[in-house]
């Protein structure tokens, strides 16, 4: 079950919402919340929720141990280490088996057979969240949850458990103990949700039919497309694992609101970064401060010398890669950003901050654009073509009457997104909230925009989800 559905969104969300009004304790609230939550897990196979009762079985054992030896003043890293190491065993049996048996294959010329093994969703979200979970009652900064049904319920809570944002334990501790809503905050999360759910069902779906007719192409034919298609390919698949991403993010955050549960935000509009490193910044911002917090700071971080430094990037932008999918052009995609990252860091340094910022802008963008190159082609033939296609050096066309045709159809849909994808909107609705403090019209406005505009967005989501079978999820793979 996704979020971008009409089941989820007629009968299963509603039915998730009413229990959480009618029902008046926190307890009570969060019992159901649970039931809800392994439901909706279970909709993609017991298997998978079997796994994640056993993850969150160890995690609760380890981090009562870790608690435990740290009262009793003996070391806390033996828990701490066992712990950790199952967790990403678990990870890793489930999603790397088959890229390292293959891996092995390749390189010493054998033909090992590769097991078929089913992904569990989400699997690699819910296992950074509880790695988190233990590793901040390790810090002392939260204290092990002694209730394995609370902390179960932290693991797999519909919002975000497939496709997250990354949520810590220690942000949403109060919230589960003790949940209050209020009308203005239902008002926001309906808002944010409504936002989400346009973002899915009509932009990233939208582009989703652009890329996959622009990028979507046998060897041959991508060796001869023509170069601004495959250019308007990767900017609407650009288009498309933005929105698609952040469109869930905000349905998250929305869903949340509605319930008493506050998650911090995932995405601040990353396309109108002037840098890597900025954009890094703004885009999934759950998993770059895992790894920030959890991996790049413990090495050393910044502290150390800029050898080591570079190390640190390395293996942070491997780690990230490597998260994103069991495949070499995800781990070349990480080492990419980090490349960039280091050298911005080592050598370019502020050397082109002169530039104006909206060329610093389209320089970052381009930048984004090649790495969607590394991130669309597992293959590396096709995505060596591709490179070359894209700059005509494969004796193919700059453009042709098809492309222009595509172009021309999509144009103001096109502009549309990226107006979306940059704080345009935003601008444009805070000036009137700020207007309508003082002006009767703007008020007027402000009102009718408020009550009117997350139906507008609720109803084109849903004749859009009505209307197309075609519902394409990028992040279902991690």
């Amino acid at each position: 079950m996704i979020f971008a559905s009409l089941l989820f969104v007629f009968f299963f969300l509603t039915l998730n919402l009413c229990s959480q009004v009618l029902i008046p304790s926190a307890k009570g609230k969060n019992i159901a919340m649970l039931f809800f939550s392994l439901i909706f897990y279970t909709w993609t196979g017991v298997r998978c929720l079997v796994l994640m009762l056993l993850m969150v079985f160890i995690c609760k054992i380890g981090a009562i141990a870790i608690e435990n030896a740290g009262v009793k003043g003996t070391s806390k890293k033996r828990p701490l280490f066992f712990t950790v190491a199952a967790c990403l065993t678990i990870l890793g049996i489930f999603k790397y088996t088959g890229f390292t048996i293959s891996t092995i294959d390749y390189v010493a010329g054998l033909d090992l057979p590769i097991p078929e093994i089913v992904l569990p969703i989400g699997i690699s979200f819910y296992t950074f969240q509880l790695i988190s979970y233990v590793v901040d009652v390790y810090r002392e900064e939260i204290p092990a949850q002694k209730e394995y049904w609370r902390l179960l319920l932290y693991a797999c809570l519909f919002h975000q458990c497939i496709a997250g944002p990354i949520i810590r334990y220690q942000d949403v501790h109060e919230d589960l103990m003790a949940r209050k809503t209020n009308v203005d905050e239902i008002g926001r999360g309906i808002s944010r949700f409504c936002l989400g759910l346009m973002k899915k069902a009509v932009f990233a779906n939208g582009c989703a039919v652009i890329a996959d007719r622009m990028l979507d192409l046998d060897f041959n034919a991508l060796s001869t497309a023509p170069a601004l298609g495959l250019f308007l390919g990767l900017f609407a698949f650009g288009m498309q694992i933005y929105m698609d991403f952040s469109g869930y993010s905000d349905m998250a955050i929305g869903m949340g609101l509605m319930c008493g549960l506050h998650y911090k935000e995932n995405f601040n509009f990353p396309f109108i970064s002037k840098s890597i490193a900025e954009l890094w910044k703004r885009w999934h911002i759950s998993l770059s401060t895992f790894f920030r917090d959890y991996v790049y700071i413990p090495l050393g971080g910044g502290r150390c010398s800029p050898l080591l430094q570079f190390r640190n990037l390395f293996i942070v932008w491997f780690l990230t890669g490597l998260w994103h999918g069991a495949e070499w052009n995800y781990v070349l995609w990480g080492l990419y950003f980090g490349m960039l990252l280091a050298i911005k860091k080592f050598i370019i340094g502020n050397t082109f901050d002169w530039l104006p910022s909206i060329v610093q802008i389209f320089i970052t963008f381009f930048f984004f654009l090649m790495n969607l190159v590394i991130f669309k082609y597992s293959d590396i033939t096709m995505m060596l073509t591709a490179f070359k296609s894209l700059f005509c050096l494969n004796d193919n066309p700059l453009t042709n009457f098809g492309v222009e045709l595509i172009f021309k159809n999509n144009m103001y849909f096109l502009i549309l997104c990226t107006l979306a994808s940059t704080p345009f909107f935003k601008i444009i609705y805070e000036a009137l909230e700020k207007s309508a403090a003082t002006n009767k019209f703007s008020l007027v406005v402000y009102g009718l925009v408020e009550v009117l505009l997350p139906i507008a967005m609720f109803i084109l989501a849903a004749n859009a989800l009505a209307g197309d079978s075609y519902n394409p999820f990028i992040y279902f793979q991690f």
